[in-house]
């Protein structure tokens, strides 16, 4: 088998294209995962706080150049190295947030899974036995 057909047949299994699709709706879904955490809920949290921006949390670990407004994105589009905290903080909530939502996905998913049956019970001695003597009984 050359290896063009061996790629053909694994990528049109049913489970390449659900992990394909899944990976997809994935990448959306975080998308609005990273927005409801970067323009909601790091926001109220801020405003609770006390007006507290995350996104300029940070420590620079270099001296800031001349003229610099001494805001994150600029001081990243420097390459001024920063022990950037208020991002980290923003992207461990954002993974909490899909994590549990997937655990809860996957949770339901298998809830709502059919129980395959149990196969039924392999015969035992005494079902051959009998069944033998039913099959001579109608022989006779």
């Amino acid at each position: 088998m050359s290896i063009a057909s061996e790629f053909k047949q694994f990528a049109l299994k049913g489970n390449v294209m659900d992990l394909a699709v899944g990976v997809i709706i994935g990448a959306a879904f975080g998308k609005i995962v990273d927005s409801l955490v970067g323009d909601i809920i790091m926001p109220l949290i801020g405003k609770v706080i006390g007006n507290v921006d995350f996104s300029n949390m940070f420590v620079a670990l270099a001296a800031i150049p001349e003229g610099n407004p001494g805001t994150y994105a600029a001081l990243k589009q420097a390459g001024v190295p920063m022990l950037a905290y208020g991002n980290f903080l923003t992207i461990v909530i954002n993974f909490v947030i899909l994590a549990f939502v997937i655990f809860m996905l996957v949770k339901q998913m298998n809830r709502l899974k059919k129980a395959e049956p149990a196969p039924p019970p392999a015969p035992t001695a005494e079902d051959i036995i009998l069944l033998r003597e039913i099959r001579d009984a109608l022989k006779k």
